[in-house]
Protein backbone atom coordinates (compact mmCIF):
# COMPACT_ATOMS: atom_id res chain seq x y z
CA UNK A 1 0.00 0.00 0.00
CA UNK A 2 0.89 3.33 -1.05
CA UNK A 3 0.98 6.27 1.51
CA UNK A 4 1.61 9.90 0.46
CA UNK A 5 2.00 12.56 2.67
CA UNK A 6 3.14 16.42 2.18
CA UNK A 7 5.68 17.99 4.04
CA UNK A 8 6.39 22.34 4.25
CA UNK A 9 9.41 23.39 5.86
CA UNK A 10 9.35 27.18 6.81
CA UNK A 11 12.25 29.18 7.57
CA UNK A 12 16.05 28.10 7.41
CA UNK A 13 17.86 24.85 8.98
CA UNK A 14 17.49 24.42 12.53
CA UNK A 15 15.23 27.52 13.44
CA UNK A 16 12.75 26.48 10.92
CA UNK A 17 9.09 24.62 11.57
CA UNK A 18 7.59 22.16 9.55
CA UNK A 19 3.97 20.95 8.65
CA UNK A 20 3.06 17.28 7.30
CA UNK A 21 -0.78 16.64 6.04
CA UNK A 22 -1.37 13.32 4.93
CA UNK A 23 -3.93 11.73 2.25
CA UNK A 24 -5.81 10.11 4.48
CA UNK A 25 -6.53 13.08 6.46
CA UNK A 26 -4.77 11.12 9.92
CA UNK A 27 -2.08 13.93 9.84
CA UNK A 28 -3.24 17.68 9.30
CA UNK A 29 -1.36 20.57 9.55
CA UNK A 30 0.88 18.81 12.14
CA UNK A 31 3.79 21.00 13.16
CA UNK A 32 7.33 19.70 13.90
CA UNK A 33 10.53 21.57 14.81
CA UNK A 34 14.18 20.66 14.11
CA UNK A 35 14.67 19.80 17.80
CA UNK A 36 11.48 17.77 18.53
CA UNK A 37 11.47 15.70 15.21
CA UNK A 38 15.46 15.11 15.20
CA UNK A 39 17.37 16.52 18.11
CA UNK A 40 14.67 14.53 20.38
CA UNK A 41 15.79 11.30 18.51
CA UNK A 42 12.04 10.47 18.15
CA UNK A 43 11.91 6.98 15.47
CA UNK A 44 11.45 8.77 12.03
CA UNK A 45 13.72 7.67 9.47
CA UNK A 46 15.39 11.11 7.64
CA UNK A 47 15.43 12.33 3.93
CA UNK A 48 16.73 15.18 2.57
CA UNK A 49 14.39 17.39 0.29
CA UNK A 50 17.21 19.99 -0.49
CA UNK A 51 18.97 20.85 2.15
CA UNK A 52 15.80 20.73 4.52
CA UNK A 53 15.04 17.70 6.43
CA UNK A 54 12.01 15.98 6.25
CA UNK A 55 10.72 13.12 8.57
CA UNK A 56 8.91 10.26 6.98
CA UNK A 57 6.65 8.02 9.71
CA UNK A 58 6.25 4.38 9.11
CA UNK A 59 3.15 3.01 9.17
CA UNK A 60 4.15 1.05 12.39
CA UNK A 61 4.89 4.25 14.32
CA UNK A 62 1.62 5.97 13.20
CA UNK A 63 0.05 2.85 14.44
CA UNK A 64 1.78 3.48 17.74
CA UNK A 65 0.89 6.92 17.98
CA UNK A 66 -2.67 6.89 17.02
CA UNK A 67 -2.83 3.71 19.79
CA UNK A 68 -0.79 6.39 22.33
CA UNK A 69 -2.88 9.13 21.57
CA UNK A 70 -0.05 11.57 20.28
CA UNK A 71 -1.23 12.50 17.43
CA UNK A 72 -5.19 12.51 17.93
CA UNK A 73 -7.59 11.69 21.20
CA UNK A 74 -8.55 8.33 21.55
CA UNK A 75 -9.88 9.20 25.07
CA UNK A 76 -14.02 9.65 25.00
CA UNK A 77 -14.51 13.49 25.53
CA UNK A 78 -17.21 13.02 27.16
CA UNK A 79 -15.70 11.28 29.85
CA UNK A 80 -12.71 14.24 30.67
CA UNK A 81 -16.29 16.40 30.77
CA UNK A 82 -17.86 14.20 32.86
CA UNK A 83 -15.73 14.95 36.07
CA UNK A 84 -16.25 18.95 34.97
CA UNK A 85 -19.80 18.73 34.90
CA UNK A 86 -20.31 16.98 38.07
CA UNK A 87 -17.75 19.38 40.24
CA UNK A 88 -19.27 21.22 43.88
CA UNK A 89 -20.24 24.47 44.03
CA UNK A 90 -17.03 25.67 45.66
CA UNK A 91 -14.75 23.67 43.39
CA UNK A 92 -11.69 25.96 41.38
CA UNK A 93 -12.39 27.00 37.85
CA UNK A 94 -8.92 25.48 35.73
CA UNK A 95 -7.95 27.51 32.86
CA UNK A 96 -5.27 26.30 30.80
CA UNK A 97 -3.22 28.69 28.58
CA UNK A 98 0.27 28.66 26.71
CA UNK A 99 2.30 32.01 25.48
CA UNK A 100 5.72 32.60 24.92
CA UNK A 101 7.61 33.82 28.04
CA UNK A 102 11.19 33.17 26.47
CA UNK A 103 12.28 33.37 22.91
CA UNK A 104 11.59 35.74 20.03
CA UNK A 105 7.89 36.59 20.67
CA UNK A 106 8.93 37.05 24.64
CA UNK A 107 7.14 40.60 24.07
CA UNK A 108 3.58 38.84 23.83
CA UNK A 109 4.28 37.41 27.30
CA UNK A 110 3.03 40.25 28.78
CA UNK A 111 -0.37 39.08 27.85
CA UNK A 112 -0.46 35.74 29.87
CA UNK A 113 1.24 37.85 33.10
CA UNK A 114 -1.94 39.89 32.61
CA UNK A 115 -4.52 37.90 32.44
CA UNK A 116 -3.08 35.76 35.83
CA UNK A 117 -2.81 39.30 37.55
CA UNK A 118 -6.52 39.61 36.65
CA UNK A 119 -7.81 36.15 37.73
CA UNK A 120 -5.69 37.30 40.94
CA UNK A 121 -7.83 40.11 41.23
CA UNK A 122 -10.60 38.18 41.09
CA UNK A 123 -9.34 35.54 43.31
CA UNK A 124 -9.17 38.27 46.12
CA UNK A 125 -12.79 39.68 44.99
CA UNK A 126 -13.97 36.26 45.95
CA UNK A 127 -14.00 34.80 42.65
CA UNK A 128 -16.36 33.79 39.88
CA UNK A 129 -19.54 33.07 41.78
CA UNK A 130 -17.98 31.94 44.73
CA UNK A 131 -15.19 29.54 42.78
CA UNK A 132 -11.84 30.86 43.07
CA UNK A 133 -10.32 30.53 39.75
CA UNK A 134 -6.69 28.45 38.84
CA UNK A 135 -4.67 30.32 36.12
CA UNK A 136 -2.29 27.18 34.64
CA UNK A 137 -0.30 29.61 32.29
CA UNK A 138 3.20 27.68 30.47
CA UNK A 139 5.55 29.08 28.66
CA UNK A 140 6.24 27.65 24.96
CA UNK A 141 9.52 29.48 24.55
CA UNK A 142 8.26 30.74 21.38
CA UNK A 143 8.27 27.21 19.60
CA UNK A 144 4.61 26.39 18.52
CA UNK A 145 5.64 22.79 18.03
CA UNK A 146 6.24 22.99 22.01
CA UNK A 147 2.30 24.26 22.50
CA UNK A 148 1.37 21.03 20.89
CA UNK A 149 2.73 19.30 24.38
CA UNK A 150 2.11 21.38 26.63
CA UNK A 151 -1.85 21.99 25.35
CA UNK A 152 -2.22 18.03 25.82
CA UNK A 153 -0.31 18.47 29.09
CA UNK A 154 -3.12 21.35 30.33
CA UNK A 155 -6.17 19.15 29.26
CA UNK A 156 -5.09 15.77 29.90
CA UNK A 157 -2.86 15.81 33.38
CA UNK A 158 -4.16 19.95 35.03
CA UNK A 159 -7.82 18.81 33.77
CA UNK A 160 -8.53 22.54 32.59
CA UNK A 161 -12.20 23.46 32.14
CA UNK A 162 -11.03 25.17 28.64
CA UNK A 163 -7.88 26.84 26.81
CA UNK A 164 -8.25 30.03 26.66
CA UNK A 165 -6.17 33.00 24.88
CA UNK A 166 -2.97 30.62 23.50
CA UNK A 167 -0.67 32.76 21.54
CA UNK A 168 0.02 32.14 18.00
CA UNK A 169 -1.39 31.04 14.52
CA UNK A 170 0.46 27.78 14.05
CA UNK A 171 0.31 26.31 17.45
CA UNK A 172 -3.03 26.79 17.94
CA UNK A 173 -4.03 25.35 14.57
CA UNK A 174 -1.76 22.50 15.49
CA UNK A 175 -4.20 21.96 18.56
CA UNK A 176 -7.56 22.79 17.19
CA UNK A 177 -8.43 19.59 15.74
CA UNK A 178 -7.47 17.53 19.11
CA UNK A 179 -9.25 20.31 21.61
CA UNK A 180 -12.38 20.06 19.18
CA UNK A 181 -12.20 16.52 18.94
CA UNK A 182 -12.70 16.38 22.68
CA UNK A 183 -14.86 19.44 22.78
CA UNK A 184 -12.49 21.39 25.51
CA UNK A 185 -13.49 25.25 24.71
CA UNK A 186 -10.41 27.14 22.67
CA UNK A 187 -11.42 30.46 23.32
CA UNK A 188 -10.10 33.78 22.35
CA UNK A 189 -6.94 32.49 21.08
CA UNK A 190 -4.28 35.13 20.77
CA UNK A 191 -4.32 35.48 17.25
CA UNK A 192 -6.23 37.51 14.26
CA UNK A 193 -6.25 34.03 12.11
CA UNK A 194 -9.39 33.94 10.00
CA UNK A 195 -9.12 30.25 10.85
CA UNK A 196 -10.75 30.62 14.43
CA UNK A 197 -13.66 31.88 12.50
CA UNK A 198 -15.02 28.46 11.54
CA UNK A 199 -17.91 27.42 13.78
CA UNK A 200 -19.64 24.95 11.37
CA UNK A 201 -16.49 23.17 11.05
CA UNK A 202 -14.62 23.71 14.61
CA UNK A 203 -16.87 25.23 16.88
CA UNK A 204 -14.87 24.71 20.34
CA UNK A 205 -12.38 27.56 18.54
CA UNK A 206 -13.04 31.09 18.57
CA UNK A 207 -10.98 33.92 18.01
CA UNK A 208 -10.14 37.36 19.79
CA UNK A 209 -9.13 40.22 17.65
CA UNK A 210 -10.17 41.53 14.27
CA UNK A 211 -8.90 39.32 11.84
CA UNK A 212 -5.56 40.18 10.32
CA UNK A 213 -6.96 40.07 6.83
CA UNK A 214 -9.39 42.54 7.50
CA UNK A 215 -6.80 44.85 9.05
CA UNK A 216 -4.65 44.72 5.36
CA UNK A 217 -7.99 46.03 4.05
CA UNK A 218 -8.06 48.94 6.33
CA UNK A 219 -4.86 49.91 5.47
CA UNK A 220 -5.88 49.29 1.82
CA UNK A 221 -8.70 51.69 2.28
CA UNK A 222 -7.05 54.10 3.88
CA UNK A 223 -3.97 54.36 0.99
CA UNK A 224 -6.80 54.65 -1.72
CA UNK A 225 -8.16 57.78 0.30
CA UNK A 226 -5.55 59.80 1.21
CA UNK A 227 -2.72 58.33 -1.08
CA UNK A 228 -3.81 57.18 -3.95
CA UNK A 229 -1.54 56.79 -6.97
CA UNK A 230 1.72 56.61 -4.24
CA UNK A 231 3.70 53.25 -4.48
CA UNK A 232 3.60 50.90 -1.93
CA UNK A 233 6.27 48.68 -0.59
CA UNK A 234 5.20 45.58 1.82
CA UNK A 235 7.74 43.85 4.27
CA UNK A 236 6.18 41.24 6.08
CA UNK A 237 6.91 38.69 8.22
CA UNK A 238 7.20 35.07 6.22
CA UNK A 239 4.44 33.15 8.07
CA UNK A 240 0.30 33.45 8.29
CA UNK A 241 0.49 36.16 10.14
CA UNK A 242 2.59 38.29 7.86
CA UNK A 243 0.48 36.44 4.88
CA UNK A 244 -3.28 37.02 5.44
CA UNK A 245 -2.48 40.68 6.81
CA UNK A 246 -0.56 41.18 2.69
CA UNK A 247 -3.74 39.07 1.36
CA UNK A 248 -5.96 41.93 2.97
CA UNK A 249 -4.37 44.43 1.06
CA UNK A 250 -4.31 42.90 -2.15
CA UNK A 251 -8.43 42.27 -1.27
CA UNK A 252 -8.45 46.00 -0.20
CA UNK A 253 -6.51 47.35 -3.37
CA UNK A 254 -8.49 44.93 -5.94
CA UNK A 255 -7.97 46.20 -9.42
CA UNK A 256 -5.35 48.95 -7.69
CA UNK A 257 -3.25 46.12 -6.27
CA UNK A 258 -0.30 47.12 -8.96
CA UNK A 259 0.35 50.11 -6.45
CA UNK A 260 1.91 47.51 -4.93
CA UNK A 261 5.34 48.00 -6.58
CA UNK A 262 7.42 45.40 -3.87
CA UNK A 263 7.06 42.85 -1.10
CA UNK A 264 9.76 41.13 1.13
CA UNK A 265 9.20 38.84 3.51
CA UNK A 266 11.87 38.24 6.63
CA UNK A 267 11.88 35.33 8.94
CA UNK A 268 11.82 35.93 12.90
CA UNK A 269 15.14 35.16 13.13
CA UNK A 270 16.84 37.30 10.95
CA UNK A 271 19.42 39.32 12.53
CA UNK A 272 18.49 42.82 10.67
CA UNK A 273 16.27 44.19 7.99
CA UNK A 274 18.68 46.28 6.57
CA UNK A 275 18.95 44.96 3.21
CA UNK A 276 15.22 44.44 2.72
CA UNK A 277 15.02 47.49 3.38
CA UNK A 278 17.32 49.04 1.38
CA UNK A 279 15.93 46.97 -1.70
CA UNK A 280 12.28 48.16 -0.90
CA UNK A 281 13.38 52.26 -0.58
CA UNK A 282 15.50 51.36 -4.31
CA UNK A 283 12.29 50.75 -5.76
CA UNK A 284 10.69 54.19 -5.94
CA UNK A 285 7.79 53.27 -3.05
CA UNK A 286 6.53 56.60 -1.16
CA UNK A 287 4.77 54.05 1.48
CA UNK A 288 5.82 51.42 3.37
CA UNK A 289 3.38 48.58 5.36
CA UNK A 290 5.04 46.75 7.73
CA UNK A 291 3.77 43.59 9.41
CA UNK A 292 5.95 41.54 11.47
CA UNK A 293 6.61 41.04 15.12
CA UNK A 294 7.44 43.97 17.69
CA UNK A 295 11.28 43.49 17.35
CA UNK A 296 11.24 43.12 14.15
CA UNK A 297 9.38 46.89 14.06
CA UNK A 298 12.04 48.34 16.67
CA UNK A 299 14.88 47.65 13.80
CA UNK A 300 12.84 48.48 10.66
CA UNK A 301 11.72 51.68 12.14
CA UNK A 302 15.35 52.12 13.99
CA UNK A 303 17.00 51.62 10.05
CA UNK A 304 14.34 53.78 8.16
CA UNK A 305 15.95 56.77 10.96
CA UNK A 306 19.74 55.58 9.78
CA UNK A 307 19.27 55.71 6.34
CA UNK A 308 16.94 58.75 6.07
CA UNK A 309 14.08 57.35 4.53
CA UNK A 310 10.76 59.05 5.91
CA UNK A 311 8.20 57.17 3.72
CA UNK A 312 4.56 56.79 5.03
CA UNK A 313 4.81 54.30 7.68
CA UNK A 314 1.71 51.66 8.49
CA UNK A 315 2.63 49.43 11.41
CA UNK A 316 0.54 46.07 12.03
CA UNK A 317 -1.57 46.26 15.22
CA UNK A 318 -0.11 43.32 16.55
CA UNK A 319 3.46 45.47 16.97
CA UNK A 320 1.98 48.79 17.85
CA UNK A 321 3.07 48.88 20.95
CA UNK A 322 5.19 51.50 22.78
CA UNK A 323 7.15 49.12 24.72
CA UNK A 324 8.27 46.31 23.07
CA UNK A 325 8.54 48.52 19.22
CA UNK A 326 8.41 51.93 19.36
CA UNK A 327 10.35 53.37 22.56
CA UNK A 328 13.06 50.70 21.62
CA UNK A 329 13.06 51.86 18.30
CA UNK A 330 13.61 55.78 19.65
CA UNK A 331 10.26 57.70 20.11
CA UNK A 332 11.52 60.66 17.50
CA UNK A 333 12.32 57.84 15.02
CA UNK A 334 8.91 56.53 15.42
CA UNK A 335 6.58 59.97 14.94
CA UNK A 336 4.38 59.32 12.45
CA UNK A 337 3.69 55.90 12.25
CA UNK A 338 0.30 54.95 11.72
CA UNK A 339 -1.76 52.07 12.60
CA UNK A 340 -4.83 50.44 13.90
CA UNK A 341 -6.50 50.10 17.42
CA UNK A 342 -9.38 48.74 19.10
CA UNK A 343 -8.11 49.33 22.98
CA UNK A 344 -7.42 52.13 24.95
CA UNK A 345 -4.06 53.34 25.17
CA UNK A 346 -2.55 54.11 28.68
CA UNK A 347 -0.15 56.79 27.75
CA UNK A 348 -3.19 58.80 25.56
CA UNK A 349 -3.99 62.17 27.80
CA UNK A 350 -7.34 61.56 26.44
CA UNK A 351 -7.89 58.58 29.04
CA UNK A 352 -6.73 60.54 31.68
CA UNK A 353 -9.86 60.86 33.53
CA UNK A 354 -11.70 58.02 32.70
CA UNK A 355 -12.64 55.79 35.30
CA UNK A 356 -12.15 52.10 33.09
CA UNK A 357 -8.27 52.90 32.50
CA UNK A 358 -7.94 54.22 36.23
CA UNK A 359 -8.71 51.11 36.91
CA UNK A 360 -6.41 49.53 34.63
CA UNK A 361 -3.57 51.60 36.08
CA UNK A 362 -4.19 50.51 39.68
CA UNK A 363 -4.57 47.03 38.53
CA UNK A 364 -1.19 47.43 36.68
CA UNK A 365 0.12 48.77 40.15
CA UNK A 366 -1.12 46.32 42.14
CA UNK A 367 -1.40 42.93 39.95
CA UNK A 368 1.24 43.80 38.06
CA UNK A 369 3.82 45.89 39.19
CA UNK A 370 6.56 44.77 36.69
CA UNK A 371 4.55 45.35 33.46
CA UNK A 372 4.91 48.47 31.67
CA UNK A 373 1.51 50.50 31.29
CA UNK A 374 2.64 51.47 27.93
CA UNK A 375 2.42 48.08 26.66
CA UNK A 376 -0.36 47.19 24.90
CA UNK A 377 0.40 43.09 25.26
CA UNK A 378 -0.85 43.86 28.93
CA UNK A 379 -4.16 46.08 28.48
CA UNK A 380 -4.97 43.07 25.57
CA UNK A 381 -4.40 40.13 28.74
CA UNK A 382 -6.45 42.46 30.71
CA UNK A 383 -9.23 43.27 28.53
CA UNK A 384 -9.50 38.88 26.85
CA UNK A 385 -9.36 38.07 30.74
CA UNK A 386 -12.56 40.54 31.54
CA UNK A 387 -14.29 39.02 28.76
CA UNK A 388 -13.77 35.31 29.90
CA UNK A 389 -14.98 36.47 33.27
CA UNK A 390 -18.32 37.67 31.75
CA UNK A 391 -18.44 34.36 30.12
CA UNK A 392 -17.48 31.87 33.12
CA UNK A 393 -19.76 34.49 35.47
CA UNK A 394 -22.84 33.72 33.25
CA UNK A 395 -22.14 30.51 32.84
CA UNK A 396 -23.75 30.66 36.41
CA UNK A 397 -23.54 26.59 38.67
CA UNK A 398 -23.36 24.86 34.78
CA UNK A 399 -19.83 24.74 34.45
CA UNK A 400 -19.92 22.21 31.82
CA UNK A 401 -17.84 22.87 28.88
CA UNK A 402 -21.08 22.96 26.89
CA UNK A 403 -22.24 26.01 28.35
CA UNK A 404 -19.02 27.66 28.59
CA UNK A 405 -19.00 27.56 24.78
CA UNK A 406 -22.72 28.58 25.05
CA UNK A 407 -22.30 31.47 27.01
CA UNK A 408 -19.56 32.37 25.04
CA UNK A 409 -21.33 32.31 21.63
CA UNK A 410 -24.01 34.52 23.58
CA UNK A 411 -22.39 37.83 23.82
CA UNK A 412 -23.83 40.47 22.28
CA UNK A 413 -22.94 44.38 21.68
CA UNK A 414 -20.69 43.61 24.84
CA UNK A 415 -18.52 46.43 25.66
CA UNK A 416 -14.92 45.83 27.51
CA UNK A 417 -14.28 48.43 29.29
CA UNK A 418 -11.16 49.27 28.22
CA UNK A 419 -11.80 49.23 24.76
CA UNK A 420 -12.36 52.33 22.82
CA UNK A 421 -15.92 53.72 22.69
CA UNK A 422 -17.96 52.26 19.79
CA UNK A 423 -16.07 48.71 19.76
CA UNK A 424 -18.07 46.04 21.20
CA UNK A 425 -17.99 42.54 21.25
CA UNK A 426 -20.68 40.64 19.33
CA UNK A 427 -20.54 36.22 18.73
CA UNK A 428 -23.34 34.43 17.63
CA UNK A 429 -23.31 30.17 16.95
CA UNK A 430 -22.84 31.16 13.45
CA UNK A 431 -20.29 34.17 14.06
CA UNK A 432 -17.07 33.61 15.37
CA UNK A 433 -15.50 37.22 14.92
CA UNK A 434 -15.69 38.56 18.19
CA UNK A 435 -14.09 42.61 17.18
CA UNK A 436 -15.18 43.37 14.16
CA UNK A 437 -14.30 47.42 14.55
CA UNK A 438 -10.83 48.73 14.70
CA UNK A 439 -9.73 52.48 13.87
CA UNK A 440 -7.05 54.02 12.48
CA UNK A 441 -4.04 56.02 14.58
CA UNK A 442 -1.01 57.70 14.27
CA UNK A 443 1.78 58.40 16.87
CA UNK A 444 2.53 61.97 17.93
CA UNK A 445 5.49 60.92 19.64
CA UNK A 446 4.27 60.52 23.21
CA UNK A 447 1.25 57.92 22.65
CA UNK A 448 -1.85 56.53 19.59
CA UNK A 449 -4.14 59.70 18.49
CA UNK A 450 -7.38 58.44 16.59
CA UNK A 451 -7.00 59.53 12.86
CA UNK A 452 -11.06 59.65 11.63
CA UNK A 453 -14.24 57.29 12.84
CA UNK A 454 -14.14 53.77 14.72
CA UNK A 455 -14.40 51.68 10.79
CA UNK A 456 -17.23 49.34 11.72
CA UNK A 457 -16.52 47.31 8.40
CA UNK A 458 -13.65 46.72 6.05
CA UNK A 459 -16.10 44.76 3.97
CA UNK A 460 -18.48 47.68 3.03
CA UNK A 461 -16.49 50.86 4.04
CA UNK A 462 -18.73 52.07 6.33
CA UNK A 463 -18.21 54.11 10.04
CA UNK A 464 -19.81 55.41 13.33
CA UNK A 465 -18.16 58.01 15.60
Amino acid sequence: MIRKAKAVWRGSGRAGNGVRTTDSGVLRGTLYSFKTRFERKMVTSLVRVGSLPRPVVPSTLLKVLLAAGVICACASASVGDASLESTGAGAEIRIGNVVPYTGELAAFGAMGKAESGYFDMLNDAGGINGRKVRFLSYDNGSDPVEMVNLTRRLVEADKVLLIFASFGTLGNLAVRGYLNERQVPQLFVASGDDEWAHPEHFPWTMGWPPAFRTEGRIYANYIQAYYPGKKIAVLWQRDEFGRDLYRGLEDGFGDSSSMIVSDITFDLTDKSLDTQIDVLRNSGAEILVFDGAPAMAARAIRHLADIDWHPVFLLDNASASIANALRPAGLENSTGVISTAYLKDASDPAWTGDADMKAFLSFMDRYYPEGDKDDSYAIFGYAVAQALAEVLKRCGDDLSRSCVLRQAQSLRNFHVPVMLPSIVVNISPTDYHPIKQMRLVQFDGRSWQPIGDVIDSAFVGSSVR
